[in-house]
């Protein structure tokens, strides 16, 4: 595979949509609605948009998109950062090389099953699991054995992890064989930044400083067997609205050449990073106004995909962008190794950026619930195929929410009778009644009421 970002191209596309046609941003609009996604050309027209009037527009479409692929459930996980050591020198993380003050870990796997056992007494089925990129210290062998500790992790109440879902360093394709091995998800890597230039500058030294070899990490995960990939950009290091462009043509380009798009679009926004320099000033912030606008828009550029959302963001601006687009979230999230069983003001000397939401997963929980959304701990479509093409087939009709939304309400079930709060549990069990109310078929429903009783009784792990 071969470098496929044009720069040139790009910029030159964003230049001639500015100033665009008021009639010319209803029509493409109108045709985001019918779940077909967008050109890269129509997506520059939206994203030099700045009429209000329009912007409102652009909001209720997304809004309508991503009820009717993915209703109102949000999926929730929780990252586990294994070990901080790192090769690489990038100017916005602060496990980069030269920062000589952060405190360097790679849990033992006592530690990472005593994390894992923190994380499952919240709640938690599914794990983001991360690590820098270092030869010996967070070296294949070690995350995959890190994966296997993991799964085989079960605490006293019940606790156990259904789906490990990865970010680790690009690598070849029989390697991400020997990962899809080991029973992950969905295999996510961000490219941060698809402009040359900047990407060259935030990556000085290490392996990541070879664009080409991360942009393509996609592609040999796909040859690897990994069927479910993630993509991302974080969003602060240049203009948002080539990152999105580059974002769609990364997108355009997995499905023409695998015949399967991102699983899961991710859109980090700079937070500040213990000793590096381009989180404490960003060199092109994105405003609350402006990441709103685009995950509006890459809901209606490419509607099938899973976005997700992290703790870096501020409750407030996590509960305003929902609606927007966002499928699944962070909750109650560390970003140092050793963080979910250790409580220390020094956490932020081993963590990889500070948090925007410090709130704990059942205050999350119970936030989103009030609000009618369902909270989600679902894995049933890895666990039962409905991945890569399989997945798509039913996303891009909206066809997937009807196994999504019976499923999340079994697991939010399982929360409430293992985890809840009394607040969470009494506001969950009023939600769970009226889903049960509002569901349309007798036959759905009928099953429902039966499943959700089984779980009242004890039985855990139902899924369709």
């Amino acid at each position: 595979m071969k470098d496929f970002i044009r720069d040139g191209e790009i910029e030159d596309l964003l230049v001639k949509s500015e100033s665009p046609d008021h009639k010319h941003v209803l029509d493409i609009i109108e045709k985001s609605k019918k779940l077909k996604g967008l050109t890269v050309e129509e997506t520059a027209v939206l994203l030099q948009t700045e009429d209000p009037e329009l912007l409102q527009a652009i909001f209720e479409a997304a809004r309508e998109i991503k009820q009717g692929i993915y209703g109102n459930r949000l999926v929730l996980f929780a990252p586990l950062y294994i070990a901080n050591y790192c090769s690489n020198n990038c100017l916005y993380c602060g496990f980069r090389r030269d920062n000589q003050d952060l405190n360097r870990v790679a849990l033992t796997m006592d530690q990472i099953a005593e994390e894992v056992r923190a994380i499952e007494r919240e709640g938690h089925k599914r794990l983001l699991m991360l690590c820098g990129e270092h030869p010996s210290r967070s070296s294949l062998d070690y995350f995959i054995e890190a994966i296997e500790t993991a799964y085989a992790t079960r605490t006293d109440e019940g606790g156990e992890i259904r789906r490990i879902n990865v970010e680790i360093a690009p690598m070849s394709a029989p390697d991400f064989r020997r990962l899809k091995a080991a029973s992950i998800g969905t295999y996510v890597l961000f490219q941060e930044t698809y402009h040359h230039e900047t990407y060259k500058t935030m990556h000085p030294s290490g392996p990541k400083a070879d664009f080409a070899w991360r942009l393509t990490a996609m592609h040999r995960a796909q040859e690897g067997g990994i069927d479910d990939v993630g993509i991302g950009a974080l969003f602060g290091l240049y203009d948002y609205r080539y990152e999105v462009l580059g974002l769609l043509i990364h997108a355009r380009t997995l499905e023409a050449d695998c015949g399967v798009g991102p699983h899961t679009i991710s859109i980090p926004r700079l937070e500040p990073a213990f000793n590096a320099p381009a989180a404490i000033s960003p060199p092109c912030p994105v405003s609350d106004d402006e990441f709103k606008k685009l995950v509006a828009i890459i809901r209606m550029a490419v509607p099938y995909t899973g976005m997700i959302l992290s703790t870096r963001e501020s409750p407030e601006i996590r509960t305003a962008v929902f609606e927007l687009g966002i499928s699944q979230i962070s909750a109650g999230s560390r970003t140092n190794p050793g963080g979910y069983t250790k409580d220390s003001s020094e956490n932020f000397r081993a963590a990889q950026f500070n948090l925007g939401d410090t709130r704990t997963a059942d205050e999350v929980i119970h936030d989103i619930a009030i609000r009618g959304h369902i909270p989600s701990f679902c894995t049933a479509c890895y666990r039962l195929g409905r991945t890569g093409r399989d997945f798509m087939d039913l996303a891009k009709p909206g066809l997937i929410q009807h196994f999504c939304r019976s499923n999340a309400m079994m697991t939010f079930k399982e929360y409430l009778m293992d985890y809840a709060s009394p607040r969470t549990l009494e506001v969950g069990e009023r939600l769970l009644a009226q889903l049960l109310a509002e569901t349309e078929k007798p036959e759905t429903r009928r099953i429902l009421e039966e499943r959700l009783e089984r779980i009242e009784q004890g039985e855990r792990d139902l899924f369709i």
